[in-house]
C-alpha cells in the first residue's frame, strides 16, 4: 500500500508514512524484516508475499482504529451529555 501510493506519484514515501501513522524508523524495519535474505550472499531474495501480508494487516489495523476511534467519540458524546456538559 505504501509503495503503491509512491509509484503513483501523488505522495512522497515520508508523507505517506506519516498518513499511515508510522514511524520512517518502523517502515524500514517491516521492509527489512519481511524481506527474506541469502545468508550466503547476503541479497534479498525476490518475490515475496510477506510485504502483501504485512499492508492487509497496515488496512485492518487502519480499519479498527477508526471504529475504535468512532465508539470512543460516542461514549464521549454519551458521558457528556449525561454529565450536562454540552
Amino acid at each position: 500500500m505504501i509503495e503503491m501510493r509512491v509509484a503513483e506519484g501523488t505522495a512522497t514515501l515520508k508523507d505517506v508514512i506519516k498518513s499511515a501513522g508510522i514511524s520512517e524508523q518502523t517502515y524500514y524495519n517491516w521492509k527489512r524484516a519481511v524481506r527474506p535474505v541469502d545468508h550466503e550472499n547476503k541479497r534479498p531474495i525476490p518475490g515475496s508475499d510477506e510485504f502483501a501480508d504485512l499492508v492487509q494487516l497496515e488496512r485492518e489495523n487502519q480499519r479498527l482504529r477508526q471504529i475504535l476511534a468512532e465508539k470512543l467519540r460516542a461514549e464521549n458524546a454519551e458521558l457528556r451529555k449525561r454529565l450536562g456538559l454540552e
